[in-house]
């Protein structure tokens, strides 16, 4: 179980790291080089701040929205943190005894 005190830095980390990831945006003709450069790095930090098998497959979903034209501003780590702390943590059954 995640104290609020790790959560808080996850999602801190998933705001700058989409950040990063928009900013390329910004930069006319080498933007999409940077992604080239971005897109491997923000696939390992997602897998460092989501292990298992849900970190897999949202370093896949990382990479190739940072690797495609035009996806930048397409939040992934911080939907990511919503998917692990919101929606997962309402879909849990209650468990009666």
């Amino acid at each position: 179980m995640i104290d609020q005190k790790n959560k808080k830095k996850l999602l801190i980390k998933s705001l700058l790291f989409d950040g990063i990831g928009m900013l390329s945006m910004l930069i006319p003709g080498i933007g999409p080089f940077l992604d080239i450069v971005w897109a491997p790095v923000a696939a390992k930090k997602m897998t460092e701040m989501y292990p298992g098998t849900k970190g897999k497959w949202a370093a896949a979903i990382v990479f190739l929205e940072e690797i495609l034209p035009y996806t930048d501003v397409l939040p992934t780590f911080t939907l990511m943190w919503c998917y692990q702390y919101l929606w997962l943590s309402r879909s849990k059954p209650i468990e009666v005894k």
